[in-house]
């Protein structure tokens, strides 16, 4: 491979333009001091939140500094991704960081102090018309009311916060440092050592004894650390119940998704939506056993791909023409904000020496947001670029009609419209491919992504829930119980036509995950839910277009699931995950078909 350029060496059309938040970094350096200066202003504050007056004026103050924070944060850090080994933006990331701390810590009074206020001044302060700017903000207080301690018992909490992250810490230590695994054959026969990196290649190997090997190897290494791993995720169930406790709430469910503000009933029905729809899971695996051309499927071939691999060669050129004629159905004026970031030096696009991995769409209020890619000329760097635009334009538009505290989206609204757009370009290539054999690997690229966003995630939700609700009822969570439970899960998710491995029992083991609990569940609504615009788009068109638009300029200008609900889509209805289960469903279909005409 050819030698990567420099970051001094990279073509400046192929660059984002970081001074359009920030000039240079003597502006920075000056609005650095700014809001240090500022710093002092709020302290006068204090004690002082009693009257509208008095409150507006602490609120504006705050939104200058945290506006102005968040600018120098995101400057600082994105010039820092364009080369992690630059010492000066290394620097100025560590300084912009100190600063979102301090910046945390003199503002942290406010919310306390107004909830020591009573109910009823509250409600008065909610019906001021000074206050009107913030009468959101004061709702969400008077909602979180309830479960916000005195001071005593919250400076308390806040001291237990170290303690409480021991458990996902130790897992990550365990899991990334001093874990090792043996090694395992290739298909070559050499003796490679097994890695998590590695671990997914070998899966998807061609040859299957390869596959079961390491398969083995995975389950049988963490197998042996099982009494330690099942007192670790224990510790963080308890940890759950014990702050789900000390807040009054009902569980640790309840708790998770006080904040977004869900009903339990998004999450139950998620489930139970899922079991009703997991004959299309069964006949998937059927299809792919049929495929794979084998007597038995063992859980070891659920990453081999379906077709050789099909090499589609797409340049950056070719993958912004491709997706901007696919998001057609979103009208001109989504396609024109989109052509300006195409243009507009929003997009940071190739790999250099030292840049940060990944994708990502981030930005600062007041400015447009900025795409950081590391574009291949392949599939999958096209729909990373369909992707990182919706999420590009969800905050474009949220921050065009909102104000400053308005424009936040929640995660639960996070990855909608970036897989609206994906789910846009798949229609797309699909209508317009010609060869059977690009169609069914656009097919099994779409299908798998069902697999793995709404099937298997909805598991680990749905295993999530029955560990706490024992942990609450007082059973034991043994390393016995934990790989049944998940073990009884694998065997009706995946169905008879599938051989489900003794070993998979141990999976949960290694899910990080499960130390950000209740978490996974956003990703299988969220998908549900793009997949349901992208659906409801393609039926109506305009009123359907009119609607989703409706739901990117909201930002977070009320809650997630009101805002779905306005735009067509009520997560607490069973409706689009039916929805999204239509659209499996249908590539199944075009799969077998296929299947039957070679």
């Amino acid at each position: 491979m050819s030698q990567l350029p420099k970051r001094t060496e990279v073509p400046s059309d192929h660059r984002w333009k970081l001074e359009h938040i920030v000039e240079n970094q003597k502006a920075w350096d000056s609005e650095f001091s700014q809001v240090k200066g500022m710093l002092g202003q709020v302290t006068e504050f204090q004690g002082k939140l009693k009257d509208a007056e008095t409150i507006a004026r602490c609120f504006a103050l705050e939104d200058e500094i945290s506006l102005q924070t968040e600018r120098l944060y995101v400057y600082a850090n994105m010039r820092h991704h364009e080369d992690m080994a630059e010492p000066t933006y290394q620097a100025l990331s560590d300084k912009s960081k100190k600063l979102s701390v301090q910046v945390s810590e003199a503002l942290s009074f406010i919310t306390p102090e107004i909830l020591s206020l009573s109910e009823e001044q509250l409600k008065k302060l909610i019906a001021e018309p000074s206050l009107a700017k913030y009468k959101r903000t004061l709702e969400e207080m008077l909602r979180q009311k309830p479960h916000v301690l005195s001071k005593d018992e919250e400076s308390l909490l806040a001291q237990v916060g170290n303690v409480s992250q021991a458990p996902g810490t130790i897992f990550g230590m365990m899991n990334n440092a001093d874990m090792k695994f043996p090694k395992v054959k290739n298909e070559q026969g050499e003796e490679v050592e097994l890695t998590h990196g590695r671990y997914i290649q070998f899966l998807e190997n061609r040859k299957q004894e390869v596959r079961r090997d390491a398969f083995k190897a995975m389950y049988d290494t963490y197998g042996k650390w099982r009494n330690t791993l099942a007192a670790t995720l224990n510790a963080n169930v308890t940890k759950n119940l014990f702050y789900s406790k000390a807040r009054h709430y009902d569980s640790a469910l309840e708790m998770a998704l006080f904040g977004d503000n869900i009903p339990q009933s998004v999450y139950d029905n998620l489930i139970a939506t899922i079991h009703e729809h997991l004959p299309l899971m069964h006949r998937y695996m059927n299809l792919r056993k049929k495929l794979l051309k084998l007597d038995e499927l063992h859980m070891y071939d659920l990453f081999t791909p379906l077709v050789d691999e099909f090499d589609m060669d797409i340049t950056y050129e070719e993958a912004k023409k491709k997706v901007y004629e696919s998001l057609s159905p979103l009208g001109d004026n989504y396609r024109k904000t989109l052509q300006e970031g195409f243009e507009g030096d929003w997009i940071d696009i190739y790999e250099n020496e030292g840049k940060r991995s990944g994708a990502y769409s981030w930005g600062a209020y007041g400015t447009h947001p900025y795409v950081l890619l590391n574009h291949n000329d392949n599939l999958n760097s096209m729909f990373t670029l369909a992707h990182e635009m919706g999420h590009a334009l969800h905050s474009y538009f949220s921050d065009e009609n909102n104000d400053y505290r308005e424009a936040q989206y929640t995660i639960f609204l996070a990855e909608v419209a970036s897989t609206l757009n994906e789910a846009l370009l798949m229609n797309n290539m699909l209508e317009n491919s010609k060869d059977p054999k690009e169609k069914m690997y656009l097919l099994t690229y779409y299908a798998d992504q069902f697999r793995t966003t709404v099937f298997r995630q909805t598991m680990f939700a749905e295993f999530e829930k029955i560990i706490h609700k024992k942990a609450e009822d007082g059973e034991a969570l043994t390393p016995q119980e934990l790989s049944s439970i998940y073990y009884d899960l694998n065997k009706q998710y995946y169905g008879d036509e599938m051989v489900v491995d003794k070993d998979i029992e141990m999976e949960w083991a290694r899910i990080p995950h499960f130390y950000t609990s209740f978490y996974v569940y956003k990703y299988a609504t969220g998908f549900s839910a793009a997949t349901s615009f992208a659906k409801q788009i393609l039926d109506e068109g305009q009123p359907a277009v009119e609607r989703y638009l409706g739901f990117l300029k909201s930002g977070g200008s009320d809650y997630s699931i009101n805002i779905l609900k306005k735009a067509g889509v009520d997560m607490s209805s069973p409706e689009p995950i039916r929805q999204a289960m239509s659209v499996f469903e249908g590539l199944i279909e075009q799969m077998e078909q296929l299947t039957a005409k070679q």
